[in-house]
């Protein structure tokens, strides 16, 4: 009974999955997370009372899973906060049903690697459904408001340490496809929560999924996040000059487009000089 308790005390992470009536997806979700060299985490599966045979194959797994329910919610992340409150470890990772780890080693390594930090999140590759994988860059390199106000970081790559949960609040269940994305623009865009990265493959993605099929819905539901987070100035700087931030930072990342840049603005400068 102590080394249970000792264990729990220090369990690392909770790889969580949340499943509706997806039962191919489900089942290489699973055996994705139950084949990992490493065992040093506990494993949550929330399913929403699925009616396609789901729950067959949580039970196949049941002595790979730690903790599983299945009952109706009234959404994803509904289903994502109740594996939240029955997490006990102190990095969760959220690896939806139909997606994938993307090595038999990977959570190995990421642990192995994993340091003080609030989130801690590699790459994600995504699968189109032509079955073409290809690597999403988003989130890579330095983080700033702007990543935040046009992108994200990806949610299924991350490790994200449990008590910031109790710190921000829940996902909000209110909305339908970004309230991921609303909780990272809480806790890293205007939080500046420590965020580390790693350049190994962690996930891998199924495009065919609501958020990359309701692109309308997504645009509404960030509009309404933006309008109740970010003062109306703010705001409205953002969405006037982002376009042009972005296109410098592009500009900038690669020595001979910054020299190509310098040497066009040199001769504008000299340009005007010469009609004054």
């Amino acid at each position: 009974m102590i080394d249970l308790i000792k264990l729990e005390l220090h369990l690392k992470l909770s790889i969580i999955t949340v499943n509706l009536n997806n039962v191919a997806g489900l089942r290489k979700t699973i055996e994705s997370v139950v084949s990992q060299t490493s065992h040093d985490f506990e494993y949550i599966v929330i399913d929403g009372g699925s009616t396609d045979g789901s729950i067959e194959v949580i039970k196949e797994y049941t002595s790979n899973i730690t903790y599983w329910v299945s009952e109706t919610d009234i959404g994803i992340y509904q289903a994502m906060n109740k594996g939240i409150r029955a997490a006990k470890g102190e990095y969760c990772q959220f690896l939806n049903s139909g997606d994938w780890l993307a090595a038999l080693d990977v959570i190995e390594k990421m642990l192995n690697s994993l340091p003080d930090c609030s989130v801690f999140y590699g790459n994600m590759l995504k699968q189109l459904p032509t079955g073409k994988i290809f690597q999403d860059s988003s989130g890579q390199g330095k983080l700033t408001m702007l990543t935040f106000y046009k992108g994200t970081i990806n949610h299924s790559p991350a490790f994200i340490k449990r008590s910031l949960f109790d710190k921000y609040g829940l996902y909000d269940e209110t909305l339908r496809i970004v309230s991921d994305w609303k909780w990272y623009l809480i806790a890293i865009g205007l939080n500046n929560e420590l965020v580390k990265y790693i350049n190994l493959d962690v996930t891998c993605f199924d495009m065919s999924g609501i958020s990359n099929t309701n692109s309308f819905l997504e645009k509404q539901e960030r509009c309404k996040v933006l309008e109740e987070l970010l003062p109306v100035k703010i705001l409205a700087h953002f969405d006037t000059n982002w376009h042009s931030i972005d296109q410098s930072n592009r500009i900038n990342k690669y020595k001979l487009t910054r020299w190509m840049f310098w040497l066009v603005e040199r001769i504008l400068f000299q340009c005007e000089k010469l009609r004054l």
